[in-house]
């Protein structure tokens, strides 16, 4: 499929006709899907850009799908939902959703977040894509980390998360800059899920005497590397 390709899942054809409309008026190519069951086959033959995934499906839900795609692609994705607050929006984030947005939702914000979800993931002509230490190695490349030799099982947001710290070795960053520099927007209410992608990167990597993954008590978290 053509790489301007979106994809969007919604169960009401009246919100799919609504979304394809603004989305080709705004130079995107639109495929869609109404159920849950035909979601991740869709996703695997077209093999979109970015997804739109509403959270209520028949057949399956968004979760279950999300957390499907996860498993084989670091495809943005942006759920979309009839329930604003701050546990779901938490929930979608933990899964690896790039945005959330509620019904009803304005299309023209809908379109913004798209492009701005879209540059995030486009990566700078000139930004480093691998991060090399004597054990530790993470690349955006090919979205892998690998610990003495072997490559660890992780999500593409943990991974993104780590590299933005190695990345600033020795920085401090609160749980909301790093929700702004790696999911890429404000986030207003419990950022939590800061936390949970900390604690799980750490469960991965265990402790290291020539780095460490610290807290930086009442402030945030910051990648140390010790000479």
């Amino acid at each position: 499929m053509d790489n301007n390709t979106i994809l969007v899942i919604d169960d009401d054809r009246n919100i799919l006709s609504i979304i394809e409309l603004y989305l080709k008026k705004a130079g995107f190519n639109v495929v869609t899907c109404a159920t849950g069951y035909d979601a991740l086959s869709t996703f695997r033959s077209v093999k979109p850009t970015l997804v739109v995934l509403d959270v209520m499906l028949p057949g399956r839900d968004g979760w279950s799908i999300l957390n499907d795609i996860r498993q084989e692609a670091s495809t943005p994705v942006i759920m979309l939902t009839a329930k604003g607050d701050t546990g779901e929006r938490v929930r979608g984030l933990e899964l690896g959703a790039d945005d959330y947005i509620a019904k009803p939702f304005d299309s023209n914000e809908l379109i913004a977040r798209i492009k701005a979800v879209l540059r995030r993931s486009a990566p700078a002509a000139d930004q480093e894509k691998a991060i090399v230490l004597p054990d530790l190695s993470i690349s955006l490349e090919n979205y892998s980390v690998i610990l003495d030799g072997i490559q660890l099982e992780m999500p593409p947001k943990e991974i993104e998360l780590l590299y933005f710290l190695a990345s600033h070795a020795g920085k401090v960053f609160t749980r909301e800059q790093l929700l702004e520099q790696v999911w890429g927007f404000d986030f207003f209410g419990d950022s939590r899920t800061v936390d949970v992608h900390v604690k799980r990167i750490r469960e991965k990597l265990g402790e290291r005497q020539s780095w460490q993954l610290k807290t930086v008590w009442g402030v945030g978290y910051k990648f140390e590397i010790h000479s």
